[in-house]
């Protein structure tokens, strides 16, 4: 659920229109996978839809990926995604320490960040948590992987939109090829360490191209040649 236009994209809806969730409702069924957040911002009536979405997905049983403003909701009322176990969390150091001291009510030990990673999984009952950072830190509430692939120095504005609308994608794939594909591993962690992966390589093709004056667009150019050094090679 997002505000976003691209020429690239149909948009069959207005996020903010009264009927969005009805609309949004009659495509649910052919929809792999919903990544809410980018770009959605705090209106109440948008938070409201995206409230209404969420609830939706989850009665579907469709995988959720949640970030920016979509997790500003989540640290409000954590109940609408609590439990579902089907739900990857993307926030950044900031959002982090907000979801997390919703949820802990205590702040974040800057002495154990895969420690507080486990641990607001667990208290979101357990569902996959990507703490995006100079290492994404990956958990599931039971176990806690780092993704540490070279990407480079430069952070641009739109590379966490990357990371989370290229999880929509992986999550329905792993989910779809279920636990005997991904060697026993869940299938969300397997997913969220792809997408982190990913857009950590296409930030290094990137940034070897245009150096500082790299845009996420470079980014997105890049995807194809990434996906194929990444996982096809």
């Amino acid at each position: 659920l997002t505000k976003h236009y691209s020429l690239d994209l149909a948009s069959q809806w207005n996020a903010d229109s009264p009927n969005a969730v009805h609309e949004v409702e009659k495509w649910l069924p052919r929809l792999h996978s919903v990544v809410i957040g980018p770009g959605l911002g705090r209106d109440d009536v948008l938070l409201e839809n995206a409230k209404g979405i969420i609830e939706k997905a989850k009665v579907k049983g469709i995988p959720i990926v949640i970030d920016a403003d979509g997790l500003w909701l989540i640290s409000q009322q954590p109940s609408l995604i609590q439990g579902y176990q089907r739900a990857i969390l993307t926030p950044n150091y900031m959002e982090f320490s907000r979801l997390y001291e919703a949820m802990l009510r205590d702040p974040v030990d800057s002495n154990d960040h895969h420690g507080c990673v486990l641990r607001l999984s667990q208290a979101m009952g357990n569902l996959t948590v990507v703490q995006k950072g100079e290492r994404d830190l990956i958990s599931d509430g039971e176990k806690v992987l780092v993704c540490s692939h070279e990407g480079s120095s430069r952070r641009c504005g739109g590379q966490g939109d990357l990371l989370s609308g290229s999880l929509g994608v992986l999550a329905h794939w792993a989910f779809l090829a279920g636990p005997e594909k991904t060697n026993g591993q869940n299938p969300f962690l397997v997913a969220a360490f792809g997408a982190c992966s990913l857009t950590r390589q296409c930030n290094n093709q990137a940034f070897q191209k245009y150096g500082r004056s790299m845009t996420t667009s470079d980014m997105v150019s890049e995807v194809g040649t990434a996906f194929n050094k990444l996982f096809e090679t």
